[in-house]
């Protein structure tokens, strides 16, 4: 408990401009994707500001890992936006509540261990595609409404004058670090350009196109639901989906950001601050979130280690909403599309492509089917999923290749079945090809000191063997089993019949039948 409630590291050195420096230019950034994700959940835009206010400073608070950042985002964006269309914001709002719950018990129960069993190359799956995804949404800033009401592509003098404010922002951000790192190179991009624009009067698409941000603190708003069972089975599945999605965005990227700053964050804690963050978010008329990476990679590669970048961003963007919308909504899209093609090449895992030819294939397919699921359904929670489940079943076909079996007959005429590899559903067709039953000895023993019987398709394949043997009068003994297999075997003893082997070394005390 005392870990809970040490929320901040006072013996952290902490640079206090860079980390107010980097919160302004990560609030900056905020605005647009807040904006588009509620419009993307079928919500008003001031549903995502009020997400990203309060998601991003409770997070920033209570979260496991320092310098994350956290907000509305477009995988969550995606699972509610068939329920506000059908349903309402208010059906929307006791999702996100009920999908915060169930993150708070995820992390009490310590689930957060889980994410050790995502693979290395479904992490670079995941990345690479939502590098592609931050890129792709970047391209609808250089589209314009035609007469007829359609987006069409920019032409002339007004795509290259896009063009040109965009590659100045990230011809800053990538050379202003080479010159100094006083000053986060994202808000000097963000500010130059909009002095350029600004002082020559330039006409170009700005925030306040798209939609405006004014408004007041978030209101307190108990959302209106009937409270029936009928409500609850509509939208849990909704939540449910929502608290993984949200689960896995933020783990794996607490994972990257550990990576980059050599740190260790905590899964678990982050869980619980997750969830927090979404139940508050749900009473105070937010759409709900998670961690940003893109924002994250913004926050962490301009200087921000402490929590106190995190809540100045929070806390710049509620202020920008209440005081400061009719500046911010001057501030022109180029900077801020120039900014996110930025993140989207620091995305990019770039060093994925350089080792292709040295990784196994297996690898090489789960990283590319992970990125296309990524970048073509836009639901990142699916596609770790998809990768998962593809590198487990590569594992279990490998090690199902694995299993082997030396052969000898003793003195006594007893033959011998000595088993390398672990018995499980992949296994079994190889291991009961070992066997000779018509042309063996009158007594068998099947040594596992180097295997386990890992599932229930191992005691079947033994039970079937048992009665291959004993339609031809014959005894099979099992020797060496661990302790696990022998109370597996023990749990299934009404549908298999073996003989043990007593074993001294490791003290088995009776033969079982």
């Amino acid at each position: 408990m005392k870990k809970y409630l040490n929320l901040f590291d006072f013996s952290q050195k902490v640079d206090y401009k860079t980390e107010i420096l980097a919160g302004l230019t990560v609030a900056l950034a905020l605005i647009p994707e807040a904006v588009a994700f509620s419009l993307i959940a079928g919500l008003s835009p001031l549903t995502g500001l009020y997400a990203a206010f309060v998601v991003g400073l409770v997070t920033a608070i209570l979260g496991g890992r320092p310098g994350m950042i956290s907000g509305a985002t477009g995988a969550v964006a995606v699972v509610i936006v068939a329920l506000a269309i059908s349903h309402g914001p208010e059906y929307v709002f006791a999702t996100v509540v009920l999908a915060g719950i169930i993150q708070v018990a995820a992390g009490l129960l310590r689930l957060g261990k889980l994410m050790r069993l995502v693979p290395h190359p479904v992490i670079f799956g995941f990345v690479n595609g939502l590098a592609v995804i931050i890129f792709m949404s970047q391209l609808n800033q250089f589209k314009v409404e035609n007469a007829a009401g359609d987006l069409v592509w920019m032409q002339g003098a007004q795509l290259f004058l896009m063009l040109g404010l965009v590659l100045i922002t990230m011809l800053i951000i990538w050379g202003l670090p080479k010159l100094t790192k006083a000053i986060p190179a994202t808000l000097v991009a963000v500010l130059v350009t909009f002095g350029i624009v600004l002082a020559f009067g330039i006409e170009t698409k700005t925030v306040g196109d798209i939609a405006s941000i004014q408004g007041g603190f978030p209101p307190f708003h108990i959302p209106m639901v009937p409270l029936t069972l009928d409500t609850f089975l509509l939208i849990l599945p909704y939540a449910a989906i929502m608290a993984g999605v949200g689960l896995i965005e933020s783990l794996l990227t607490l994972n990257i950001i550990d990576e980059i700053t050599e740190t260790r964050g905590r899964g678990n804690k982050e869980c619980v601050a997750q969830g927090s963050a979404n139940i508050l978010s749900g009473f105070f008329s937010g759409m709900g979130g998670c961690a940003m990476l893109g924002q994250s990679l913004i926050n962490v590669s301009s200087g921000a280690r402490a929590r106190l970048s995190g809540i100045t961003a929070a806390v710049m963007l509620l202020i920008f909403v209440m005081f400061g919308a009719g500046l911010i909504e001057k501030v022109p899209m180029a900077a801020l599309t120039g900014l996110m093609i930025m993140v989207a090449i620091g995305t990019f895992e770039w060093a994925s492509l350089k080792t292709l030819n040295k990784m196994p294939k297996s690898d090489i397919l789960v990283m590319v089917l992970v990125t296309v699921v990524t970048i073509v359904l836009h639901n990142l929670a699916l596609a770790v999923l998809v990768g998962v489940i593809i590198a487990a079943l590569v594992f279990a076909w490998d090690n199902a290749k694995r299993i082997r079996a030396r052969k000898r007959i003793d003195e006594e005429g007893v033959k011998h079945y000595e088993i390398y590899g672990p018995l499980f559903f992949g296994s079994v067709q190889a291991f009961s090809d070992k066997f000779d039953v018509l042309n063996d000895p009158e007594e068998v023993v099947i040594d596992f000191s180097e295997s386990r019987v890992v599932d229930m398709s191992g005691i079947e394949a033994l039970n079937k063997l048992t009665e291959r043997y004993k339609k031809q009068g014959k005894k099979l003994h099992l020797k060496y089993l661990s302790g696990d297999c022998r109370r597996l075997l023990s749990n299934a003893d009404a549908i298999i019949e073996v003989n043990i082997i007593e074993d001294p070394d490791y003290k088995v005390a009776t033969d079982k039948i």
